[in-house]
């Protein structure tokens, strides 16, 4: 396939998805996860989303990138049957996600969310055990939970002696290191980060971002990071959505991306990153 070939359909992938589609991963047929087909969001007279199609399949990460009122917390919520579709539907392992439907158990427990702010995130009343410890509870999750929650803890590289603390005894990198492991205690498939880094002193971004590659790898995680800054994604993605205005304006791999950007609003992102270490090849 030509460059000019791998643009048009990295392109048409962003607003249009074909009816079938298998995707080679680790050279294998990949297992199909989300697919996400022609889902709109209107609020009254705006469009929060207009139709935007993916897929997403097990092992691989996708970045949706964009700055403020692009859609991108609209979507999430729409993946995650938080909100209603106007139009168009989400998928979970050929499920069909419905807002309020009770019957989504299997998505509950294999797809876990990472806030931004892991001030607000926690509850400062609840030990850090206990607050790791609810969702094992909530999504009736067998096996010891005492245990867990200390593996949980020693895989985001957190003493588990700590379970007895409280978030105000954390500095801001160990309360998102705690709300990420949170989110892996239950063993999920699907991790999705809302900005997981943007609430952090710049000290301490490397590490969670570094925790974050590592735990994807270890755990065989789905990685899904939402942001507006691309100097992040980039390092933590194979894929990328770029989102403007409630539009999908481009996809494709991060290489692609970064090397040979489409749209202007991409390149407006690439220019806010400091500095990108790919080469042109």
């Amino acid at each position: 396939m030509t460059t000019e070939q791998e643009k048009e359909r990295a392109l048409e992938h962003a607003g249009k998805n074909e009816n079938e589609q298998t995707t080679e991963h680790a050279g294998e047929h990949a297992t199909e996860l989300f697919r996400v087909q022609d889902i709109t969001k209107r609020y009254r007279d705006t469009v929060a989303l207009a139709p935007t199609s993916f897929t997403l399949n097990k092992g691989e990460s996708l970045g949706i990138i964009g700055e403020s009122g692009s859609g991108k917390t609209t979507l999430t919520r729409l993946m995650l049957g938080l909100s209603e579709p106007s139009g168009g539907s989400v998928t979970y392992r050929g499920e069909k996600v419905v807002a309020g439907k009770r019957g989504l158990n299997r998505l509950r427990r294999e797809v876990q969310l990472v806030l931004q702010d892991p001030f607000a995130s926690l509850n400062p009343r609840m030990t850090i055990g206990r607050i790791i410890s609810e969702p094992l509870q909530l999504l009736h999750t067998p096996g010891d939970h005492r245990d867990m929650v200390r593996q949980a803890l020693e895989k985001v590289r957190i003493n588990p002696d700590w379970a007895s603390r409280y978030p105000h005894q954390l500095s801001g990198g160990q309360r998102q290191r705690v709300a990420i492991a949170r989110a892996i205690a239950s063993n999920p498939q699907v991790i999705i980060a809302d900005e997981p880094v943007s609430a952090l002193d710049v000290s301490v971004r490397a590490t969670v971002i570094d925790l974050l590659a590592d735990l994807r790898h270890r755990l065989d995680l789905t990685l899904v990071v939402v942001s507006h800054d691309l100097g992040i994604v980039q390092q933590l993605c194979e894929n990328i959505m770029v989102l403007r205005s409630g539009t999908a304006v481009e996809y494709g791999t991060t290489q692609q991306i970064l090397l040979h950007p489409q749209h202007p609003a991409t390149r407006e992102l690439l220019d806010a990153v400091p500095t990108l270490p790919l080469d042109d090849e």
